[in-house]
C-alpha cells in the first residue's frame, strides 16, 4: 500500500457504516458459518488488500448485504450517514439482488450493466464467499456455487480486476479439490 493510500484510509470515516452493519447484521448466520457482519468486514478487507481506497466503494462493502438481509431496513438511515451516503446507497442497491431476479439474472445484470465499482464489489464479495466455502458441508451447494462462480462471476472479474481473476481461479481450483477429496472419502465409506 502506498503512502497516499494509507493517508486516504486514515482520513476515511468508516465507523458509522460499521455501526449500521454491526447493529443490523451481527447474529445473522451464514451457511458457511460466522455471521453476516464478519462477511461485510471481510469483503472490505479484500478490497483494501487489493489497494482500493475509494471511500464510496469501501463504505458500500461494509453494508453491501443490508438491503437483501435486513427486512424493512430504513434506507434513509444509510443515505443520511454522511455526504456520501446517497452514493453508497446507490452502489449497495446496484449489487443487491432484486426480489424478482433469479441469481443468474442478477449476476448477468451486474456483468452487462453494472458500474465498475459494482463489479469490483461483487467480485470481492464472491472471494469472501469462496473462502468461506471451505467450511460448508453441503456438497451440492458447494458444487453449484463453484459452477456459478466459473460461469458468471469470473466474467465479471475479467472486467473488474485481473488480480481478482487469479485469486478466484485459485479458489475455484482449491474448492474443486476439496469436493473431489470428499467424494472419494464418501465412496470409500460406502464400499
Amino acid at each position: 500500500m502506498t503512502h497516499d493510500q494509507t493517508k486516504i484510509l486514515s482520513e476515511m470515516h468508516l465507523a458509522p457504516y460499521i455501526q449500521i452493519a454491526a447493529t443490523n447484521l451481527i447474529g445473522k448466520s451464514r451457511e458457511a458459518g460466522g455471521n453476516m457482519f464478519r462477511h461485510q468486514i471481510d469483503t472490505m478487507g479484500i478490497l483494501i488488500d487489493y489497494g482500493y481506497v475509494d471511500s464510496v466503494l469501501l463504505k458500500a462493502s461494509i453494508v453491501h448485504d443490508i438491503l437483501e438481509d435486513v427486512p424493512n431496513f430504513d434506507t434513509n438511515t444509510l443515505i443520511s450517514l454522511d455526504c456520501e451516503g446517497y452514493a453508497v446507497y446507490n452502489l449497495v442497491q446496484e449489487v443487491s439482488r432484486l426480489k424478482e431476479e433469479t441469481k443468474i439474472e442478477f449476476l448477468t445484470r451486474i456483468l452487462n450493466t453494472g458500474s465498475h465499482n459494482a463489479k469490483i464489489l461483487k467480485v470481492a464479495d464472491r472471494i469472501s464467499n469462496m473462502i468461506s466455502l471451505g467450511f460448508v458441508n453441503n456438497l451440492d451447494f458447494v458444487e453449484r456455487y463453484i459452477k456459478e462462480t466459473e460461469e458468471f462471476v469470473i466474467p465479471i472479474a475479467v472486467q473488474a480486476s485481473n488480480w481478482m481473476v487469479i485469486e478466484l481461479s485459485h479458489l475455484i481450483a482449491s474448492r474443486k479439490k476439496y469436493l473431489d477429496s470428499f467424494k472419494i472419502f464418501q465412496s470409500g465409506i460406502k464400499s
